[in-house]
């Protein structure tokens, strides 16, 4: 894995298979069609609206900004096509385990099942970790959200039942408003690291 500070160019990070970058302006088009896909969107309140998914692009944009990190875009380095973006993000909404750092993801359907979520987020963990001492990343997700716990748990993470949530942003009615929560610990990371 490299690292480059987004200061210098665009690539943040890379991995054997993955370019993860600053956002580009030829990004948006496709990061609208992903973001109005129902398989990618099965486990989220709603499809995004163009205008929306532009919004969030923009916040991406101005939290790099302010923090310095942020969800990345993810270029497949074969042939330099967006399929979406991996991540740190600081939430905004309160919950009892915030203030905290997550780390997240959202890829084409297209490239689901070939470990690259996986492979992404390791180094976005590792970053997190040895570039800005970070002392714990969470991730959260719907129960149903097997393909996404699977990530949660190559990454090392664990689950904790008494940390599951309601997402304060849903109603309590919604179906999809209780979240489990994983957690990572520098030490527990560091401590899974192979010894050299």
């Amino acid at each position: 894995m490299g690292y480059s500070p987004c200061v210098n160019r665009p690539v943040i990070l890379d991995t054997d298979r993955l370019i993860l970058r600053q956002w580009l302006l030829a990004d948006r088009e496709p990061f609208v069609r992903l973001n109005t896909n129902p398989h990618v969107m099965e486990f989220f309140p709603a499809l995004l609206s163009p205008e929306e998914s532009i919004s969030m692009i923009d916040h991406i944009q101005a939290h790099f900004g302010v923090h310095g990190f942020g969800p990345c875009a993810a270029e497949f380095r074969r042939d330099h096509t967006f399929i979406g973006f991996i991540g740190l993000n600081i939430p905004t909404f309160e919950a009892p385990f915030t203030p905290c750092v997550e780390i997240a993801w959202r890829l084409d359907p297209h490239y689901w099942g070939q470990g690259l979520a996986t492979e992404g987020a390791r180094a976005v963990t590792e970053y997190g970790f040895q570039q800005l001492n970070l002392r714990e990343v969470v991730a959260f997700t719907v129960p149903a959200n097997v393909r996404s716990r699977r990530v949660m748990e190559k990454l090392g993470m664990k689950h904790n039942s008494v940390d599951d949530f309601d997402h304060p942003q849903l109603p309590t009615a919604h179906p999809q408003c209780r979240h489990v929560l994983y957690r990572l610990s520098h030490s527990d990371w560091r401590n899974s690291l192979p010894v050299r």
